[in-house]
């Protein structure tokens, strides 16, 4: 493709970059990225990108501020290097859990971050499954959020599991569960957790719904310590399902969540390539499917100037 070129912001995003490179069937763009001994990143961009349509892909891995850095420099080495137009592709949208002041004297770092990929000269932002949609709006530019649940729908119909209900773990989640419920064409199951206080624990729970024998499927937008999902599945067995799958966008599986899903009720976690699962972290009960080639779909979209709407819309 004429005028188009994707560089990787990091070398945890290079494997993400590779296969969307791989898959616009492009060279990947060339960067020299270092550090000086008093800790400061460089970053030079090795190839004209004048009058070019840039994108630059930064992935989730620790340590995360460092991550940020990375992006915001490369921004603006490639704004100042003349590129047409600045896209950044953020799989994982960073610090997206602080996205309301909702105690006292706290920042809204979503907003911040957004702020500062403004003010680094980005164009546009593409990423995927935000915590809350609200951050769409946190920019000034465009920002296209694509989903994984095409993809984690095509991997369970694969897998012909029978017998399924789909459980929302909350009331807040019922929208989304309803919408996997009705692709799959099956019942949908609540799970009812009552809290005491700050206490992270469920108390007394119940669920709305028969999921008695069945094979429960648990959706959500990402698994952080895991303590929630885990718990929710712990509860669908004890109300008699047979066996608990559970999906999500972005595995960030950090703290104690590895211990607790190998530990769990679970029988698979299936999470989506959004933030690259180190090896350490790689075991059977997890399945990790590829997004990059709807990254790398929706990048050729942006580029030509089609619509990408599609992309968003599952069945």
């Amino acid at each position: 493709m004429e005028k188009l070129k994707v560089f990787a912001c990091s070398s945890s995003a290079e494997k993400f970059t590779d296969e969307i490179c791989e898959y616009l069937k492009i060279e990947k763009g060339k960067i020299n990225r270092m550090k000086f001994k008093n800790d400061n990143n460089f970053v030079q961009i090795l190839e004209s990108v004048r009058d070019q349509d840039i994108f630059l892909v930064q992935t989730t891995e620790p340590p995360v501020n460092e991550r940020i850095m990375e992006l915001l420099i490369t921004i603006d080495a490639v704004k100042r290097a003349s590129a047409k137009r600045i896209t950044v592709v953020l799989p994982y949208y960073m610090y997206a859990r602080s996205d309301k002041k909702d105690q006292p004297r706290i920042p809204v770092t979503a907003k911040l971050f957004a702020n500062l990929i403004e003010a680094a000269g980005a164009d546009r932002v593409l990423t995927c499954d935000l915590h809350n949609n609200a951050i769409q709006a946190y920019f000034n530019i465009n920002c296209d959020v694509l989903t994984g649940q095409s993809l984690l729908q095509k991997y369970f119909d694969s897998k012909n599991i029978d017998n399924k209900v789909v459980v929302a773990t909350d009331a807040g989640s019922s929208k989304k569960a309803y919408k996997y419920a009705k692709h799959f064409g099956c019942p949908i199951a609540l799970v009812d957790k009552r809290r005491d206080g700050n206490d992270d624990r469920a108390i007394a729970t119940s669920v709305i719904g028969e999921i008695k024998g069945k094979n429960a499927l648990v959706f959500d937008d990402e698994v952080d310590t895991a303590g929630s999902i885990m718990e929710t599945a712990e509860v669908i067995k004890n109300f008699g399902a047979n066996k608990v799958y559970v999906g999500c966008t972005h595995g960030v599986l950090s703290g104690p969540a590895i211990e607790r899903i190998q530990n769990s009720e679970v029988e698979e976690l299936v999470m989506t390539s959004t933030i690259p699962l180190p090896k350490e972290k790689q075991i059977d009960k997890i399945t990790v499917v590829s997004i990059s080639e709807l990254f790398g779909e929706a990048i050729k979209r942006i580029h030509e100037e089609t619509s990408i709407g599609e992309l968003f819309e599952t069945n």
